[in-house]
């Protein structure tokens, strides 16, 4: 209790206050951040089974055997199954010759369906949207409006499938897996399992999609699946968020990798803050630990006496950063609480436990050092007032914190990728601000010279007497500037990132089977009606069957992993696309390959199937299109952007190269809400033609950006409250190398005005250098963050090194007019004796 109240009475007093809340964020920030990292994983495992609407799905070519649905229900889970496939409806005219088809996407769902999540339905064309826990009873039948538009009925008529008569009863409206394979091209239906058979559409040989959706605790599910898992074939497939929605998957990993960087850079600021309080705390103690040991202390009483201080510190730190950091949760989580839609769930203690151990490792490397120096005070420095160098001894701890740092942000990222950009971009920015001071007191004497004002001598007189001390202050403060720039820049481009996919303009449907003779009056379509399209790419259906000779089935390739486990589109082209980058080869020229050519075609080929087929510059690879033979090499290789909702394609042939072929054309447009009449108008001119509608996935990651950088924004916050604190333990303990200083200067007679100008020029002067290292440094760790890390095009800020300078400037100058507002009021002969 004694140790209690006198830490408690040195918190109050100033002594140990930056240390406390250095220790009290680094609890607060990586436990909170962990903590909603956690948490949110969770919470969006729990929303994205609500996308597939089960906890699991298993995808097949062919009804799964009876026994194995058996085994599931019998085990305790809940199975339903949906079967996809397209066909033709039918809608019932008193005059046969006004009686219309329509190619529709139809679902058939069992009763069951979904397990999870609800079908959005309305009673009207265009209406409002209810929500139903099932789909259509038998007998029954659920067609979206553009369907009811285009066969030119409305709720309540009959149509036909096949042989079958059913009730369009409802408009339907959403799914909860409508993203899920053929099901976003449309129109779309929804019916009963149970109609399937009287149809009689489904025959052997069709293209059917089944799927069999599963809901269960997780030691069910996983018992399950490890009983599945021997029996499944090939063919099968478990189908996760990623791929139902990719795109909303990347914007997730890309948040979390974002949060993961952020907790890094908070333990950075962190262990920079803790270091500079105890360096400070350790200055302040010599006294008195002169005085215990002239009293009699040992140097173990003295190490005891401040082991048992910092450890009931740590204690305090962990409870307050705990309470803190399940507030910034309930913060953070509630700037998302539209996104989630869903409760969420409880969290553990791992996130408190990595923050107690990140503090714990901190105060260990950081304050340790400085407190041993402070055990090895001589019981003369009660009589001898010589001062140690400020700055002496901090080559240990620097090297043993950084090592340290090194580590937890190792663990807690789990990224090495991470670690190393994050603390190269550190030691380089540490380095970087070294050299820099060093060039620039080179010339101080020369410069100050020069100079007509003293107020300009007298600071830059004061640089160069502390230029190892101002090198690692400067380089303190520069890499807090470093971490917060870091992570604001990269809020702005993961946003613009975002965004870019889903700015005006992105195309939400794709047109697909159009023929060439419909191409003109396509074409002239678009341009009537002022429709942007991204252009119309033709395409010819295609399966790869050897790789330098080896067939497919003879590889170690993965085909499922790899997507090349069926017909993929190739397609032909005499420039790069615009939205395509080459990354390795040489792009053709312009000469045109004819159908008639017997030796091998150039093929360029998609960076991430070319990776998963260890196809590299010069892999032959054959393919079967239609029963026909294609040799290629691979002459270049391409990166996609798979989000910009354009055609691309795996495999780009030389143009004309693929004449021969049977072929169709692939379109992407965008259609505001508006316009979308114009759907039946176009679809009933061309009923061949497949849409495919993708504004449902926009919409919803529009969702996530939104909400998301709600959450960002907090993390910003977060980090700059960090950053400041390193700038003020940077102010306080370069201010207080000036007491004596300023003391003399006051007693030979120089006035506080004159004072205060020299404070505030020496330190504009090391605010704006910090700045302008931190802003090399944090495009520096952008630059590797996005090349390594997150799977970006690196970008440089060039903005940055005019505005951080100057910023950082006047930070550092405001804090040292506030905190220098007490030395510059305290008496001189009150400075002099060291109150």
């Amino acid at each position: 209790m004694l140790q209690l109240r006198r830490l408690l009475r040195e918190i109050r007093g100033g002594e140990l206050l930056l240390l406390a809340v250095s220790l009290v964020l680094a609890v607060a920030s990586v436990a909170g951040i962990a903590g909603f990292a956690e948490r949110l994983k969770l919470a969006m495992g729990e929303r994205s089974l609500y996308f597939l609407a089960a906890d699991q799905v298993l995808v097949s070519p062919s009804p799964l055997p009876p026994e194995w649905l058996e085994k599931a229900e019998n085990s305790g889970i809940s199975v339903a199954k949906t079967v996809s496939f397209r066909t033709m409806v039918y809608g019932s005219a008193a005059d046969p010759a006004d009686e219309k088809m329509l190619l529709v996407a139809l679902r058939a769902v069992s009763d069951r369906y979904p397990l999870l999540g609800t079908v959005q339905f309305s009673d009207t064309v265009y209406g409002n949207a209810q929500e139903s826990a099932g789909g259509p009873p038998r007998g029954e039948i659920w067609l979206d409006s553009r369907a009811f538009a285009m066969l030119g009925i409305a709720p309540g008529a009959e149509v036909e499938v096949g042989e079958a008569r059913l009730l369009a009863s409802r408009v339907l409206v959403d799914e909860p897996d409508r993203s899920s394979s053929i099901n976003v091209y449309g129109p779309r239906a929804l019916m009963h399992s149970g109609d399937v058979a009287s149809t009689g559409v489904v025959q052997p040989g069709s293209v059917v999609d089944y799927r069999y959706l599963f809901a269960g605790d997780t030691a069910q599910l996983d018992s399950f699946a490890g009983w599945l898992e021997p029996k499944m074939l090939p063919s099968h497939r478990w189908r996760t968020l990623t791929d139902n929605q990719p795109a909303l998957a990347q914007s997730l990993d890309r948040a979390e990798s974002y949060m993961l960087l952020a907790a890094c850079l908070a333990v950075a600021l962190a262990s920079a803050a803790i270091a500079l309080s105890a360096h400070r705390y350790g200055q302040q103690n010599i006294d008195r630990v002169a005085l215990m040991k002239s009293l009699g202390a040992s140097r173990r009483y003295i190490l005891s006496f401040y082991a048992r201080q910092g450890a009931v510190l740590l204690g305090l730190a962990v409870l307050m950063g705990g309470l803190i950091a399940e507030a910034l949760q309930g913060l953070l989580f509630q700037s998302i609480a539209q996104l989630l839609n869903v409760e969420v769930p409880a969290g553990s203690w791992r996130p408190l436990l990595t923050g107690a151990i990140t503090a714990g490792v901190c105060l260990l490397c950081f304050a340790a050092p400085p407190l041993w120096r402070l055990s090895r005070v001589s019981p003369m420095r009660v009589l001898r007032r010589d001062q140690e160098q400020d700055n002496a001894g901090l080559a240990m701890p620097l090297l043993l914190g950084g090592g340290a740092m090194f580590g937890l942000m190792l663990w807690f990222s789990n990224s090495v990728a991470l670690s190393v950009a994050v603390m190269l971009s550190s030691v380089v920015l540490l380095l970087l601000a070294a050299a820099l001071v060093l060039l620039c007191i080179r010339g101080a004497r020369s410069l100050s010279t020069r100079m007509a004002g003293s107020r300009q001598r007298l600071a830059i007189s004061n640089i160069y007497r502390r230029r190892y001390g101002n090198a690692f202050q400067l380089g303190s403060i520069a890499l807090a500037l470093m971490s917060l720039l870091s992570v604001f820049l990269l809020r702005e481009m993961l946003l613009k990132d975002w965004q870019s996919q889903l700015a005006e303009g992105t195309p939400n449907y794709f047109l697909i089977n159009i023929a060439e003779s419909e191409l003109a009056e396509l074409d002239g379509f678009f341009s009537e009606n002022g429709v942007a399209h991204a252009g119309i790419f033709p395409m010819v259906r295609g399966r790869l069957s050897h790789i330098d000779g080896v067939p497919m089935a003879d590889t170690d390739i993965d085909a499922n992993t790899a997507g090349l486990n069926r017909e993929v589109n190739l397609s032909w082209s005499a420039e790069l696309p615009s939205d395509n980058r080459l990354l390795a080869g040489k792009w053709w020229s312009n000469t045109a390959h004819t159908s008639t050519d017997s030796d091998r075609l150039p093929v360029s080929v998609e960076s991430e199937v070319a990776e998963r087929m260890g196809a590299e510059l010069g892999t032959r690879l054959q393919f079967n299109i239609g029963g026909q033979t294609l040799d290629a090499e691979v002459t270049s290789i391409r990166g996609l952007d798979w989000q910009s909702m354009r055609p691309n394609f795996y495999f780009l042939f030389p143009a004309n190269s693929l004449g021969r072929y049977a072929s169709s054309y692939i379109t992407s447009f965008y259609l505001p809400a508006e316009q979308r009449p114009l759907l039946v108008e176009v679809m009933s001119a061309h009923p061949t033609i497949t849409l495919i509608e993708v504004d449902a996935i926009l919409a919803q990651m529009k969702e996530v950006v939104s909400q998301l950088s709600a959450a960002i924004s907090l993390i910003v916050l977060l980090l700059l409250v960090c950053a400041l604190l390193v700038c003020v333990s940077n102010v306080q303990l370069s201010l207080d190398t000036r007491r004596q200083e300023y003391a003399l200067l006051r007693t030979l007679g120089a006035g506080n005005r004159f004072l205060r100008a020299t404070l505030f020029l020496e330190f504009a002067f090391l605010g704006g250098l910090a700045g302008l290292v931190a802003a090399v440094g944090a495009n520096l760790c952008l630059v590797a963050l996005q090349i390594w890390a997150l799977d970006m095009a690196p970008r440089v800020h060039l903005w940055s090194f005019l505005f951080t300078p100057l910023a950082s400037a006047v930070l550092v100058t405001v804090l040292a007019a506030g905190y220098g507002r007490r030395l510059l009021r305290t008496p001189a002969v009150a400075l002099l004796r060291g109150r």
